[in-house]
């Protein structure tokens, strides 16, 4: 039985679709509200729904019994932390956690339960996860040796209520040993972390976007682990926002953090901004990555490229894959960041037969360059 929790959200309803494709189950969705269950488990035969509030521990300890791995799709991560998968393996299942960053793993380690025998895979999302996992394909498949990255990634799209909460509370959380998710301005140089020695930039330009978008350089925990892994000598990470409601209210929230404004009204003016950034254009949500390095024993430069309509889709697809992965015995024992375990080239296979809508592509020399070397 593979329970998926927040199973009729944007996320989890892409998770359980790929789950069902991938002939995954029996499904168990579990969610607060009974109608739109009942509506998603009417296209899934042999899928039974549960109403549950994962806040609430007597209906989340019921829902996770049973299953042998419990998908958390629900949020926002950085308020329910270790909730979901202290529950599963207090249950003896595995989990796939689709955010559930470094406060999670550090939570689960201070209960005790990181070196249980069973499989926590946290960061099974689009960001974290494949913004990780692209890169690894990249130097695997294309250097004999990478030594430098630079990644746009960003897009326009609606903001769900929980992924507004969740990037207010980044900036206080979502990191190592307390800290902020991420810190802006920073980049990766000779090797370490360096702060403050990148700027914001307005009407900028980046490669594959079209248009003028705004560029925030940011050093995130996963990256750093990216860096370390593939042994960068220096990354440039930019979050890009090719609208300029989204980037004028994130840039206030730091204050209004810091001021204790009301949450839910910040939550409702980020969806809001989100919508009026999105006015009169298609969704999308793009990441590029240029690396450059050795091959064959010259230097040179690739760059991937994914675009996608929906990064909640993305997010749901990978999910799904992961906890595919845990169940066949691909993934060992432990809490682990899903990036640093998973295949790297079997994601990049898998997310070309997904059916989902999406173009991933590698072209030779730098991001400005004509040709193709491959696409998906």
């Amino acid at each position: 039985m593979i329970g998926i929790l927040g199973a009729t959200g944007s996320v989890g309803a892409a998770a359980t679709a790929h789950l069902h494709r991938l002939g995954a189950g029996p499904l168990r969705l579990g969610a607060r509200r009974r109608e739109p269950l009942h509506r998603l488990a009417a296209d899934l035969p042999g899928a039974t729904t549960v109403e549950v509030d994962v806040r609430d521990p007597v209906a989340l300890a019921t829902f996770c019994a049973g299953c042998t791995l419990v998908v958390n799709c629900a949020g926002p991560t950085y308020e329910l932390k270790e909730t979901v998968a202290a529950a599963a393996l207090t249950a003896g299942a595995h989990c796939v956690d689709v955010a559930g960053d470094d406060p999670v793993q550090e939570a689960l380690a201070a209960r005790g339960l990181a070196g249980t025998d069973r499989t926590v895979l946290l960061s099974a999302g689009t960001l974290p996860g494949l913004s990780s996992i692209l890169p690894r394909w990249l130097a695997t498949e294309e250097f004999d040796k990478a030594d430098a990255l630079t990644a746009w990634v960003g897009g326009v799209e609606h903001c769900s209520p929980v992924v507004a909460v969740d990037m207010m509370l980044s900036l206080q959380t979502g990191g190592a040993g307390g800290q902020a998710y991420g810190e802006a301005n920073a980049a990766w140089r000779a090797g370490a972390a360096r702060s403050r020695i990148l700027r914001p930039l307005e009407d900028a330009d980046a490669p594959m976007f079209t248009g003028p978008v705004a560029l925030q350089p940011f050093l995130s925990a996963e990256t750093r682990r990216l860096a370390q892994s593939l042994r960068l000598h220096d990354v440039d990470w930019f979050n890009v926002y090719p609208g300029p409601q989204v980037r004028n209210l994130l840039a206030a929230l730091p204050v209004a953090a810091r001021e204790n404004a009301d949450r839910a009204d910040l939550a409702r003016r980020m969806i809001r901004a989100a919508d009026l950034d999105l006015a009169g254009r298609s969704p999308y949500y793009q990441m590029v990555f240029t690396m450059r390095g050795v091959r064959d024993g010259v230097p040179a430069e690739r760059t991937a490229v994914l675009r996608v309509p929906s990064s909640y889709r993305l997010t749901g697809l990978l999910g799904a894959l992961a906890a595919v992965a845990v169940l066949s015995g691909d993934v060992p024992e432990g809490v682990h960041y899903t990036a640093e375990v998973l295949d790297p080239g079997a994601v990049v296979a898998a997310l070309h037969a997904s059916g989902e809508p999406s173009l991933l592509r590698v072209v030779s020399g730098g991001h400005d360059a004509d040709t193709e070397e491959g696409s998906l």
